[in-house]
């Protein structure tokens, strides 16, 4: 029993132990970040810590509240809205459209209509300047592209625009790979552009916000 009991002890002290210096080393870690690097991961952690969602920490969406805007309105809106901020519509996907009796089917599983997503569209926009340059400092960025933004409508006609937050795609990073100034403005466009794209397509006027 004294055997089990010391045991249990010694395993929880190195459990402690072991929490104990992997949050200092993250501590450490983070405060050697610059300013802006340690704003753009805290904003994602207090986002986590508030939904559990980091799938929306990582997002920026926009609720289309205005029943007359249909969902071809919003990408015909966002097809002429790219030119002026110097991107390119380059394409879209229809990812899915449920159909009425795909919905009855949920329904009748007891999963309600309000929760489920019944259609999603992807519009895709890209600068192929802007993304020679980045993939030339990082091919990684390559995943982020095209920029897309997502349609998202649930069973309920609440409606949204989705598109990724860019923060930590500019602040991220750390002084062992940096952005070079030029890069860094040409970055900071692009992401105006897609969140002035969405924002405006879904009905906001961003000169108010």
């Amino acid at each position: 029993m004294r055997n089990r009991i010391a045991l249990l002890t010694t395993s929880f002290m190195a459990v402690f132990m072991f929490s104990g210096c992997t949050a200092m080393n993250l501590g450490m870690t983070f405060m050697g970040f610059s300013d802006d690097t340690q704003k753009a991961y805290a904003g994602m952690m207090d986002i986590v810590s508030e939904t559990g969602d980091p799938a929306q920490a990582m997002m920026k969406e926009w609720e289309i509240t205005d029943p007359d805007l249909t969902e071809e309105d919003v990408f015909d809106e966002m097809k002429s809205l790219a030119g002026d901020y110097n991107m390119r519509y380059v394409g879209e996907k229809d990812m899915f459209r449920l159909l009425p009796e795909e919905i009855a089917a949920y329904e009748k599983d007891g999963i309600a209509k309000a929760d489920q997503v019944v259609h999603a569209r992807i519009g895709e926009f890209c600068s192929l300047i802007i993304a020679k340059k980045m993939l030339n400092h990082s091919r990684f960025y390559g995943g982020f592209m095209p920029c897309r933004v997502m349609y998202v409508e649930y069973g309920d006609g609440r409606r949204f625009l989705i598109s990724m937050d860019m923060t930590l795609a500019l602040y991220g990073g750390t002084d062992k790979k940096p952005i070079d100034a030029g890069l860094m403005e040409d970055m900071k466009n692009v992401k105006i552009a897609m969140e002035a794209i969405p924002a405006i397509a879904a009905g906001y006027d961003i000169d108010e916000e």
